[in-house]
């Protein structure tokens, strides 16, 4: 029988007539309804679950943010969001969602999640009126009250400082110094690197740097955790030398450290509702390590006023820690540059009032974009210049603020900014593409005077510069400290500065100590014109070890006379660096005779320049 095939439309509903619902139309798939979903447990227990899923969250959160659990730190409102959110997102997997649109939405909040909605909106209040209560156009008086400040005379409560503590170092030439020290070291190099954040400290009696080791990844620190970091760093600013210094048993708690042993983590757990400043690593006179953890308070308000209040000093060997409002004289840094420069803005801002900081300025200042650190009595103050809103190329003053006590005092001065004084410097030796440092400020001969190291492209220092405050066309440079001083005494007696005794090169701070005298016979003797005085570099037959000898042709004019072959007596500065050693002296012991030229007439000094003050002589007068 053969097969036939018959088509029936009409069995698929009419879906292929268009005549609409009379014909039969094509009627689409209804979807199905959503079935609710199922809640876990009873109220009780879905709250419980919801609890505990919150605690382990926040657990976590708090063992890796850190999160200060103090209403005057902006983390801890972040914090206590986190857990609200994440208890109303468990109490809609745990209870289902009922209703529909906007309203079911609110509805199932308002039944499930009444607690932490009621939570979340009182935090809203307070940051509300935190703020308001900080807000510095309400509280602009407060704010300028931050710092006590003092006006001092400079040239009478600043003396002049010894060679010994000036620092001769920027933090880029003692990182460089430290990374060269360590290289040195085989059994550490390959392990450990230096942690970059240098403290400069006084540490008996010296200014240095000091900063301790990390480990160089996470494979090494695994490898390496059991004994510690073996040892620190000490960078001496004067004299330029690192030092590794190793310990009998390593530190354990740094920054550079993981899980418990974390500085960060150590701190919150024994502190949980204190805020810290950025800890700085010091050591103590006998060279234990400490991390000097910096207690931060919010005095304006909820959040306004940022101060400090004691610290929490942490031995990085054992873990120890103990909190001081008044901290140990040792500990030199307690106050960063940033918190004393962003206190005395808000007074320069604010003393006369928020609107004249806006209108009118009147005596509204603010300091200067650089800083320094100088040691005063044992102690490290900070430095920076001050400048008037409307103007950055001149400073009307400047501040030394103790970073242990906050103790702080404006010292009147116009003068140079520092870095046009800077650039005095650097045009002072273009020629050597020498970059200054940013500078320390001085007292010199009473008058406040910018001290700087120049540097050379390799980062090491290479010269030193001193540039007068009140008049910055004032430079005089050179090798050694001692002959940057000499060369700058000598300018301002010449300018009339100062009295011509005190730009003796006897200077009342120096001692004997400091030259040192050499005999022998000229070997070499050549002369150069550097900054329009005529100098002579000598070189000794029997002591080329020294190099050559610097004389200043304005200094001792007895230099122009010398020949190659006259034995003299040479009184000079042993140089630091520098391609030779600054002479002071000179004195000629026996001409030679043995010139192929025609003998030239030696004449007495004081027969050279008798208007001159008495000056070296010769101890033979031979023709």
């Amino acid at each position: 029988m053969p097969f036939s095939f018959n088509f029936d439309p009409s069995a698929f509903g009419g879906g292929f007539n268009p005549g609409g619902a009379q014909g039969g139309g094509f009627t689409p798939p209804q979807p199905r309804p959503r079935k609710p979903r199922k809640a876990i447990g009873n109220a009780f227990t879905r709250t419980l679950l919801n609890a505990a899923v919150t605690l382990v969250f926040g657990a976590v959160y708090f063992y890796l943010e850190l999160p200060a659990l103090n209403p005057h730190a902006e983390e801890f409102y972040v914090f206590v969001f986190l857990l609200c959110a994440v208890y109303c997102v468990c109490a809609v997997f745990t209870s289902g969602f009922q209703g529909e649109g906007v309203k079911g939405y609110f509805g199932f909040v308002k039944r499930q999640c009444t607690v932490p909605f009621l939570v979340f909106l009182a935090l809203i209040a307070a940051i509300a009126v935190g703020s308001l209560t900080s807000w510095v156009v309400l509280r602009a008086g407060a704010y300028s009250e931050l710092l006590p400040l003092d006006t001092g005379d400079f040239t009478a409560e600043v003396e002049e400082i010894s060679y010994d503590q000036i620092p001769m170092l920027d933090a880029d030439s003692a990182s460089r110094l430290g990374a060269r020290k360590l290289g040195e070291l085989a059994d550490m190099v390959s392990q450990f690197e230096i942690l970059p954040t240098y403290t400069q400290i006084n540490y008996q009696g010296r200014p240095v740097r000091v900063t301790s080791l990390r480990y160089g990844d996470l494979v090494k620190w695994f490898t390496n955790r059991a004994d510690g970091l073996p040892a620190y760093l000490i960078i001496d600013m004067v004299s330029q030398e690192a030092e590794v210094v190793r310990l009998e048993e390593g530190m354990k708690y740094t920054t550079a450290e993981h899980f418990g042993r974390n500085l960060y983590r150590h701190l919150r757990f024994h502190y949980p509702v204190m805020m810290f400043a950025e800890p700085v690593f010091e050591i103590d006179e006998e060279g234990t390590p400490y991390w000097v953890c910096s207690r931060i308070v919010k005095t304006i308000g909820l959040f306004g006023g940022t101060d400090v209040k004691g610290a929490v000093l942490v031995n990085a060997v054992t873990g120890e820690s103990a909190y001081y409002e008044e901290v140990p004289n040792w500990v030199d840094r307690v106050y960063s540059y940033d918190i004393i420069m962003q206190q005395y803005d808000f007074y320069g801002m604010y003393h006369n009032g928020f609107i004249n900081s806006i209108f009118g300025q009147r005596d509204v200042t603010v300091t200067t974009e650089g800083w320094n650190y100088i040691a005063i009595d044992d102690d490290v103050y900070m430095y920076t210049g001050v400048t008037s809103v409307t103007s950055d190329q001149s400073n009307i003053g400047f501040i030394l603020s103790n970073q242990r006590t906050k103790e702080t005092k404006f010292y009147p001065c116009a003068g140079a900014t520092e870095y046009s004084a800077m650039a005095s410097a650097q045009s002072q030796v273009q020629q050597m593409r020498y970059e200054a440092t940013f500078p320390l400020l001085l007292n010199i001969a009473d008058q406040p005077t910018y001290f700087m190291a120049l540097k050379g492209e390799d980062g090491l220092v290479k010269m030193f510069a001193m540039v007068n405050v009140q008049q910055y066309d004032i430079v005089s440079t050179g090798s050694t400290v001692a002959e940057c001083e000499i060369n700058y005494r000598q300018t301002l007696a010449h300018r009339g500065l100062i009295d011509a005794g005190d730009a003796d090169i006897d200077a009342p701070h120096e001692t004997d100590a400091l030259t040192e005298t050499v005999e022998g016979v000229i070997d070499d003797i050549r002369s150069a014109v550097i900054n329009g005085t005529t100098q002579y570099f000598i070189r000794l037959e029997d002591g080329k070890d020294y190099g050559y000898f610097q004389l200043s042709a304005a200094d001792v004019p007895l230099a122009v006379l010398l020949n190659a072959g006259d034995r003299v007596e040479i009184s000079y500065y042993p140089a630091a660096g520098g391609v030779a050693q600054p002479a002071s002296d000179v004195r000629l012991l026996e001409a030679d005779r043995t010139q192929a030229t025609p003998p030239t007439q030696v004449i007495p000094y004081d027969e050279v320049a008798p208007d001159q003050p008495e000056g070296p002589k010769f101890l033979e007068n031979e023709n």
